[in-house]
């Protein structure tokens, strides 16, 4: 095939799609990955030029631009601009899993509420792995989101900046990068300060408190009261978003707002 034409015999058949092709920008896209992950590059390495590119993988301009577009939207690499500009790897993260996940919640009608029974099942396993797993550094920078809250348990954003992160810091602990981006993607969603939950003081005092208990837990490796004390967690959370906003909860999860 020529640098200028993308032709039917470049295109794929996904399986499970009845042989619907795949498009010829997404197969690129597919070649770009696997290609950056062959050459092991690291994010902030720069992929070839364009002229380049447009040889390898045999497209026209248009199918090429369409296929980096692609590729940047889903955080894998971003563009740079000017003369000296092009594809830069980057590496995404689960705020692009959010992004999906709350657009097939809006389709689906789906409220709050099953954000916070998925996080009701999978946080108590999440904890209970990162006991077992968590290293040691991982464990010196949970304690550091604990002095935080404390510090700034009258700043509700910092207060729940800290508190994100120390829910990072343990989904990511648990070894298992599957669970962790899931737990990941769907913090920001439930922390529910978008939909209009707020946190007062007493609500932050058992937050820290909480937190406290189950960093306590997870240096001891203690996985029983790592799991137990992640599930007393998310269980007084849904006690207070039940009491104070259940209209909240039934809310449907829409794509548009800002995590």
């Amino acid at each position: 095939m020529s640098a200028s034409s993308d032709t039917p015999a470049d295109v794929a058949t996904m399986p499970g799609a009845s042989r619907r092709p795949a498009k010829t920008a997404m197969i690129v896209a597919q070649r770009i990955v696997a290609d950056i992950a062959r050459d092991n590059l690291a994010p902030g390495a720069s992929l070839p030029p364009e002229r380049m590119m447009l040889e390898t993988y045999e497209v026209g301009r248009g199918t090429l631009r369409e296929a980096l577009r692609f590729l940047e939207f889903q955080g894998v690499i971003t563009l740079k601009p000017g003369s000296r500009g092009g594809p830069v790897v980057s590496r995404p993260d689960a705020s692009h899993l959010s992004s999906t996940l709350k657009l097939l919640m809006q389709f689906s009608d789906a409220p709050l509420r099953v954000i916070v029974e998925v996080r009701s099942a999978l946080d108590p396993l999440v904890g209970r792995l990162a006991a077992a797993r968590m290293s040691h550094s991982d464990l010196a920078e949970l304690g550091r989101t604990v002095t935080q809250m404390s510090n700034d348990i009258n700043d509700q954003r910092s207060f729940l900046d800290a508190n994100k992160r120390f829910h990072d810091i343990i989904a990511w602990s648990s070894g298992n990068t599957l669970f962790a981006y899931i737990a990941d993607s769907l913090l920001g969603i439930m922390d529910g300060t978008v939909l209009g939950i707020d946190y007062p003081g007493h609500r932050r005092a058992a937050t820290l408190n909480a937190h406290r208990e189950i960093f306590d837990a997870l240096q001891s490796r203690d996985e029983n009261a790592s799991e137990l004390r992640m599930r007393e967690h998310i269980d007084a959370y849904v006690r207070f978003a039940e009491l104070r906003y259940p209209e909240l909860l039934e809310q449907v999860v829409a794509w548009d707002r800002a995590i």
